[in-house]
């Protein structure tokens, strides 16, 4: 107990003023994104807002890494647009209210583990394809505007990278957005402002239980957009948490963050906001201004239904180029520049591992189905390495009348039919010994295989000698194999 309150005093109380100061720029910069993604699904831009406040205030206490920063997402967004388009708003909140269910139950069977499954080329393909995604997002500001928006981009990038140089003191992005706000408020600049992306609400959220039908075929409705949610905002919250282990060289607890995720998201439905996840975005925008304990995203989240509540008039009217500078800081800051002279030097599956996650998530604006075709991608290569660490060599007696086949390596699918291809059984022999004792058997595939091979030999008439299994591989072909059972070359020879 008394570790449990060191750690927690260290991760709400360690850095308190740079969590508070990084907790306002990502606060800042949340307003307009939530507002855009509530856009996106096709409900009211409270609905988002709602979501990002919930969230990011929830996550704080109940998630597994400190830092990271939890709201409303795109990658949730465009997976609602059908839901609201065919059923309304409330189904949308009851499928949040599931979705959440459906992660508290994936952090309680332990699937947070499943990342280690997730290779370093995956990693930095799907980091690749979120700043180029981030990157991208900004283009409709930046098209069909006025010479004075890009004026105010490159200004508040010059502020962003070349203040630092002055002082680390104040986060340069807060200094951007101050400096850009106070300049388009005094001069009275025509340029796209964050109240041009919404209407900000007026009032606190109240609870609410959503206004459905508890039936079968309303369950029926939800449950397939609550599992794509339950998915990608795991997904993209785990993937995130790995990224910022890495930034602030800390570990998180990943079965934590399943059921902090699904905490927050079960509780963000029944105030009447839409489901959300981990923002790499905002978590590295936190992590570069000095965020890294838990204060930052509770501030982060409280600030936000703050500054909406009481400062909504200023907020309105800071300048959108100030945000998309930042979102470019983001994206270049994001990107894994060095990926790139890697591509040369690193082995060619990685390579094309990492560049089929990048072109995949960018194409299809899903991060679920870029990861999974990486994560594919991955294992194919690595079965088909394993399959080549593997041989069979052979000695025959003095007298000519026994062979003994030694095996090394892996006997698995990819590697079996090689295994079959080893063996002569046409060679006149009367003892054939099987050595495995460097090898191991993996699954009914090469079960199959040696089954095989016994057998044929014993149609030539040669007595077959299986030495040396492992425990693991002895268990497997004792519930498997069929060479020792009555008419088994017939059955075997039959499929």
């Amino acid at each position: 107990m008394p570790e449990y309150l060191s750690r927690m005093r260290s991760e709400w109380f360690g850095n308190v003023r740079a969590d508070i100061l990084a907790g306002l720029v990502v606060a800042l910069a949340l307003i307009p994104e939530a507002i855009a993604f509530s856009i996106i699904a096709g409900v009211d831009p409270k609905i988002g807002l709602y979501a990002s406040f919930s969230i990011a205030v929830l996550i704080a206490f109940v998630g597994g890494r400190p830092g990271m920063i939890s709201a409303a997402t795109a990658a949730t967004a465009v997976l609602m647009v059908t839901l609201v388009r065919d059923h309304g708003l409330q189904y949308l909140l009851a499928a949040t209210v599931l979705a959440g269910l459906l992660q508290i139950g994936a952090g309680f069977l332990k699937l947070g583990y499943v990342m280690r499954f997730v290779s370093k080329s995956v990693l930095t393909g799907f980091v690749n394809a979120l700043a180029i995604l981030i990157f991208m997002a900004q283009l409709p500001e930046l098209t069909n505007v006025t010479w004075l928006t890009y004026v105010m981009v490159a200004g508040g990038l010059a502020i962003i990278y070349l203040f630092p140089r002055i002082t680390k003191v104040i986060p340069s992005p807060l200094v951007c957005i101050v400096v850009l706000t106070a300049l388009s408020i005094g001069l009275g600049l025509d340029v796209r402002t964050v109240g041009d992306m919404g209407e900000l609400p007026s009032t606190l959220p109240v609870f609410l239980i959503p206004q459905i039908p508890l039936t079968l075929e309303t369950l029926m409705i939800i449950l397939p957009y609550s599992v794509a949610v339950a998915v990608v905002g795991l997904l993209e919250s785990l993937m995130t948490a790995t990224i910022v282990d890495e930034l602030t060289d800390t570990k998180s607890d990943k079965n934590q963050e399943c059921i902090g995720q699904g905490i927050a998201n079960t509780a963000t439905g029944f105030i009447g906001g839409m489901a959300g996840c981990a923002m790499i975005g905002q978590s590295i925008i936190n992590v570069k201004s000095g965020g890294r304990g838990r204060l930052s995203t509770f501030v982060a989240g409280s600030l936000l239904l703050f500054l909406i509540l009481v400062l909504g008039d200023l907020v309105s009217a800071i300048p959108m180029p100030a945000l998309v500078a930042i979102m470019i800081m983001v994206s270049i800051g994001t990107f894994s520049w060095v990926s790139l002279k890697n591509l040369v030097t690193h082995p060619r599956s990685s390579s094309i591992v990492m560049v089929a996650t990048v072109v995949t998530v960018v194409y299809t604006h899903n991060l679920a189905i870029g990861v999974l075709i990486g994560v594919l991608l991955s294992g194919i290569f690595f079965a088909w390495k394993i399959s080549q660490i593997f041989r069979v060599t052979s000695a025959l007696s003095e007298d000519g009348r026994q062979r003994t086949y030694t095996v090394e390596g892996q006997i698995f699918f990819a590697s079996s039919e090689d295994f079959s291809n080893a063996f002569d059984f046409k060679e006149a022999l009367e003892v054939v010994s099987i050595d495995v004792s460097n090898a191991h058997i993996w699954d009914i595939s090469s079960v199959s295989a040696l089954d095989m091979v016994i057998l044929k030999f014993r149609r030539e008439g040669a007595e077959v000698k299986l030495i040396g299994m492992n425990e693991a591989s002895e268990t497997i072909v004792d519930k498997l194999a069929i060479h020792d059972k009555p008419g088994a070359l017939e059955r075997l020879m039959g499929h």
